[in-house]
This record gives structure tokens, C-alpha cells and sequence, in this order.
């Protein structure tokens, strides 16, 4: 265990290099093979030569791309100064730069915004996992039934309907129309029950997308899983149905969803733009749609990164819990 552990996490290094390296080619490199420069956005449209010129030298936009890279990655890990001959500016550690539109650190943005997108991603990832896996289990057992029916149509539905229009209506109906929730952000810390009321709504309506998703794939593993011999073999041995169902069948169909929730969950951390946009909660997914507005490229590439990082995280603590959920997996 321990050196797959190891191993494990000496791939997630690399691939966290990997994933460094193509997104500061994409956001530096490629504009400047198109014609682009990135000192003109930071200076703004009515700059001149010289200006552009001194912020060029500045933010290290001169050297070349392979130095530029090098400074970018020691400066997440130890913090960087940016010179340009008195005038030094330092950025802490972890810099991702200083955004084009605020001339702010990038980095407080993003802790700033972060707890509002992990908030949201948590909540309705734990009332997907509820009613989604929970949903799919019952339809699996009760195949054909006007319950199996109902859900897998109701599934359907929360599938095909995107989060803006869903997001709306629920905002019209139960926002507008009844006045029963209103949509804030509260920090947990400051006021546990009126963080859970403020976010109640997009959990409901993220998790409806997610939870359909989720419904499916877990009738589909489910009904998989009960026919094979194993299970026979174990109600054949006498076990009571709910022993075979619960230490057995649903156990063996958690493996899946797992996987599908590292994927999803860390997508989610690093910003549910639509849900965010929809309910105008200032969190990671707004942010970075509002720097793509304004070509901001450090913020667009600190959340960028930000949220690869999480993806590839989440599905590191996925591996491990494989041999946790189903003890037939082995990580060797």
C-alpha cells in the first residue's frame, strides 16, 4: 500500500508539471505565435510603446518561454519579485501573477472565491450521492415498476434540462414567486444555518443534473452486478437478501461511481461556472468568466490550474478508496 501510495503520488507531481506546462504555453506562448502580447492587455488599449515596453520587462515577458516557465513554477513554490530597474514588486508564494484588470495578486482572489464554489460543490455533491445513488438502487431492485419507471423518467429529465433554465425557473418559482429561499452566501463559520439556507437552492438544482446521472449509471451497474454468479452463489448459501445486496451487490457497484465522482466533484471545486453565473455567487466559475470577458489571462490561468489540481487530487483519494468500497481490488 505504502508504495503505491508513493508511486501514486510521484505521478500526481508529474502530472500536476504536465498540466503547468500546457496551460502556460496555451496562455502565453500561443498569443504571442498569433500576433498577441500579453504586456499590451496588461497595460490596457491606450498604452504606449514605452509603457508596454516596461511592463514587458516587468512581468518577465521578454525572456524566453523556457525561462519564463522556470520563474513561473519558482514563484508558485517560493514567491517571485518583479523588476523593472527600481521599481520591484514581490508576490508571495503561491504567485500566480498579478491579474491584467485589477493589477491585483491573483492568488487572494482565488482563496477569497474559494470557499463559495467549495461550499456549493460539497453540498450538492453529498445530495446527488443521496438521492442519485439511493434512486438507482431502488429502480435496480424494483426493475419495471411504475417506481423504476417514474425515476428513470424523472432522471431523464434532469439530464436533458440544462442547469441555466432549471436554475432560473426554480430562482422564478420559489425565489420570486413563493419567497421561500433566497440564494447568499454566508460563511460557515460565521453562521452555520444561514450558510445551508443561502446555498439550499443551487444544491437542489445542481444536484437534480448530477443526481439523474448518477441514478442511471447506478441502475445500470446494479442490475449489472446482480446477475453474476457471485451473487447467485451467495443466495444460494442462504444470506438474507439485504446482507447479499448491502456486503455484496451494492458494494461492487459503488467502484463507478466513484470513479465518476473524482472526475465530477473535482471539476466542481474548480468552478461550477453555469450554477455560479445563474445564481450570481462570486466563486471560482464567475471569476473565471469574467477574466475570459476581459482577457485576463493569470486569473484565468490561476483557476485553470486551481481546478486541475482538484480534479487530479479527487481521483488520487478515488484509487485509494477503491480497496476500501471493494475488497476484490488490490493496489499493488
Amino acid at each position: 500500500m505504502l508504495a503505491y501510495i508513493v508511486r501514486r503520488l510521484v505521478a500526481v507531481v508529474v502530472m500536476l508539471l504536465v498540466v503547468t506546462l500546457v496551460t502556460f504555453g496555451i496562455f502565453f506562448l500561443v498569443p504571442k505565435l498569433t500576433g498577441g502580447d500579453p504586456a499590451a492587455l496588461f497595460a490596457g488599449r491606450q498604452a504606449d510603446p514605452t509603457a508596454i515596453a516596461g511592463i514587458r520587462r516587468k512581468l518577465g515577458l521578454d525572456a524566453p518561454v523556457i525561462v519564463q516557465y522556470a520563474r513561473f513554477i519558482w514563484g508558485l513554490v517560493a514567491g517571485r519579485d518583479y523588476a523593472n530597474g527600481a521599481d520591484v514588486t514581490h508576490c508571495a508564494a503561491p504567485c500566480f501573477g498579478y491579474s491584467f484588470k485589477t493589477e491585483q495578486p491573483v492568488w487572494p482572489l482565488l482563496t477569497d472565491r474559494f470557499p463559495v464554489t467549495f461550499s456549493l460543490a460539497v453540498g450538492a455533491c453529498v445530495l446527488w450521492l443521496v438521492v442519485g445513488v439511493g434512486t438507482g438502487v431502488l429502480s435496480a431492485l424494483r426493475r419495471g415498476s411504475l417506481w423504476d419507471r417514474t425515476a428513470m423518467t424523472a432522471a431523464l429529465a434532469g439530464v436533458s434540462l440544462p442547469i441555466y433554465f432549471t436554475g432560473m425557473l426554480a430562482l422564478a418559482v420559489f425565489t420570486y414567486k413563493l419567497h421561500w429561499l433566497t440564494v447568499s452566501y454566508v460563511p460557515f463559520t460565521q453562521n452555520p444555518f444561514a450558510w445551508a439556507r443561502g446555498l439550499l437552492l443551487p444544491w437542489i438544482v445542481l444536484a437534480f443534473l448530477y443526481a439523474a446521472m448518477y441514478a442511471r449509471l447506478t441502475r445500470a451497474t446494479m442490475l449489472e452486478i446482480l446477475g453474476e454468479d457471485y451473487i447467485r452463489t451467495a443466495r444460494a448459501k442462504g444470506l438474507a437478501e439485504p446482507v447479499v445486496i448491502r456486503r455484496h451487490a451494492l458494494r461492487a457497484t459503488m467502484t463507478p461511481v466513484l470513479t465518476i465522482l473524482g472526475l465530477d466533484l473535482g471539476a466542481l471545486v474548480g468552478g461550477a461556472i453555469l450554477t455560479e453565473t445563474t445564481f450570481s455567487l462570486q466563486g471560482l466559475g464567475q471569476a473565471a468568466v469574467r477574466a475570459i470577458s476581459d482577457q485576463d489571462l493569470p486569473v484565468i490561468l490561476g483557476v485553470t490550474l486551481v481546478a486541475a489540481f482538484f480534479v487530479i487530487a479527487a481521483n488520487l483519494v478515488v484509487d485509494l478508496l477503491y480497496a476500501v468500497v471493494d475488497p476484490r481490488v488490490r493496489l499493488t
